[in-house]
């Protein structure tokens, strides 16, 4: 039995693979945080505020790093370390150098992981109805999860810790793929629930429908030119009216130092994004019904996408200082007269593909309609044997209630009777005189059968002379 771990779940919220692990996307950026903390409380605050990757094994990643945070020597090899240090598994050779209590709590960490897939393992194998009396191979199923060494169940060693990185890179390496073809699966689902709308109106109100939402397409075509992300108008414009700063009096330099908000010295995505805050809310407003909030975080995406593929020079998805003001002296930053083209203006999928995807869903609803019938005439089934044992259970009823009197009353029968003032009364002995049965209780008996009682033997009279 295999299971397919969802590595992104339908839903990732937005930024969370970039806050928790920049460069783990290179660890380093996962660990980078200030050494010298304010108080215990901020840390706190700090861990709440941590959003979830999405990486189903997310808990198990952030607790080790929690643990790795702790110890100073590992801590400063990664501070000295680059990304490929990071990424060929030559930092995770220094978990030989940390302290053993560090390693005793990794220790643990990796039973109580390997315990969860496990469970998870058995949870499956419970929905799929599989016979669990046989004996399961634990280490053959563990191999499917690659974020942890399953030959080791016990011990966290430094293959683990590569291992982990390895994955938690690749994983996150794919948020944006995955949330792309969510989107487009999304924009699918909207036009052929549009499309079945309309062809259940009459004529009239279709035409009625179709006016309503070419008005609404109009309307959210109508905003102000939205600026190339990245580009020198589109800085300038967040340096004036969110920085407050002149705008004739711009600097790169300033500029960057303004926005790398945890001093790491680097721009990581989320970051990034935040820089684009102004232009999204020239086309999309949540109270507008023709705006799309799900479009707004594509096309938040799509910008993203677009400073890194012309700033992130060696696609680490971190701008450092150096690509920052190098991009800024390129040809392409002061030259963005047409502006940034947003994404209804590409359209998410083709006709083809709309086409495969109602293929599927009809399929799909057929599969469910299926299943829903089989559901009804087990439920009827069921509903017909309950019936039958409801019959069973009060003809049981009856007959126990039937014998309890029967017995009350054989009770009744066989009880001496009682004075009025409550006292038994009991009759004199009459021998060998039968008693009378209870008139109830009589029954016509043949002549023949009826017992004579027996008389005394007649002693012969004797007079006085023979005495």
């Amino acid at each position: 039995m295999k299971i397919e771990p969802a590595t992104m779940p339908t839903s990732v919220p937005r930024g969370a693979p970039f806050l928790l692990l920049p460069p783990l996307l290179m660890l380093s950026a996962v660990l980078a945080v200030p050494v010298d903390r304010a108080a215990p409380h901020q840390e706190d605050n700090q861990a709440t505020e941590t959003p979830d990757t999405g990486l189903y094994y997310h808990r198990y990643l952030q607790e080790v790093i929690n643990v790795l945070e702790t110890d100073g020597h590992f801590r400063e090899k990664l501070q000295a370390a680059n990304a490929e240090d990071i990424k060929s598994g030559k930092l995770s050779q220094e978990l030989d150098f940390v302290s053993h209590n560090v390693r005793t709590k990794l220790d643990e960490l990796k039973r109580q992981e390997v315990s969860r897939l496990r469970m998870l393992l058995k949870a499956k194998m419970d929905a799929k109805q599989e016979p669990t009396d046989l004996q399961v191979d634990h280490m053959n199923l563990l191999k499917q999860f690659e974020h942890l060494d399953p030959q080791n169940q016990h011990t966290f060693e430094a293959r683990d810790l590569e291992l982990l990185i390895q994955t938690a890179t690749r994983d996150l390496a794919q948020y944006d793929a995955a949330h792309h073809e969510e989107f487009k699966r999304y924009e699918m689902l909207k036009e052929h629930e549009r499309r079945r709308y309309l062809e259940s109106l009459g004529e009239e109100q279709r035409k009625e429908a179709e006016r309503k939402l070419q008005e609404q397409q109009r309307r959210h075509r109508e905003h102000p030119k939205v600026n190339v992300p990245g580009s020198q108008a589109q800085l300038k414009e967040v340096w004036e009216e969110l920085d407050g700063l002149d705008p004739n009096r711009f600097n790169p330099k300033t500029f960057f130092i303004l926005h790398d908000i945890n001093s790491d010295g680097v721009l990581d995505e989320q970051e990034l994004e935040a820089l684009f805050t102004k232009e999204l809310e020239k086309v999309y407003d949540p109270k507008n019904e023709e705006d799309d909030m799900r479009e707004m975080e594509e096309e938040r995406l799509r910008m993203r996408e677009h400073v890194m593929k012309n700033v992130d020079t060696n696609q680490d998805r971190l701008v450092t200082l150096e690509e920052f003001l190098a991009s800024t002296q390129r040809k392409e930053f002061g030259e963005t007269a047409e502006g940034w083209k947003t994404v209804e203006m590409y359209p998410a999928y083709t006709e083809e593909e709309l086409k495969r995807f109602e293929e599927e869903l009809a399929a799909r609803e057929a599969e469910l309609n299926a299943r829903a019938q089989r559901l009804s005439q087990e439920t009827e089934a069921l509903g017909r044997s309950q019936d039958r044992l409801e019959a069973q259970k009060r003809e049981l009823q009856q007959a126990v209630l039937q014998m309890e009197q029967r017995k009350q009353q054989q009770q009744e029968q066989s009880a001496p009777p009682s004075q009025p003032d409550g006292q038994l009364q009991f009759r004199a002995d009459t021998g060998d005189a039968p008693v009378p049965a209870p008139a109830g209780d009589q029954k016509d008996v043949p002549a023949s059968e009826k017992k004579v009682p027996e008389q005394p033997p007649v002693l012969p009279q004797l007079d006085s002379q023979h005495l």
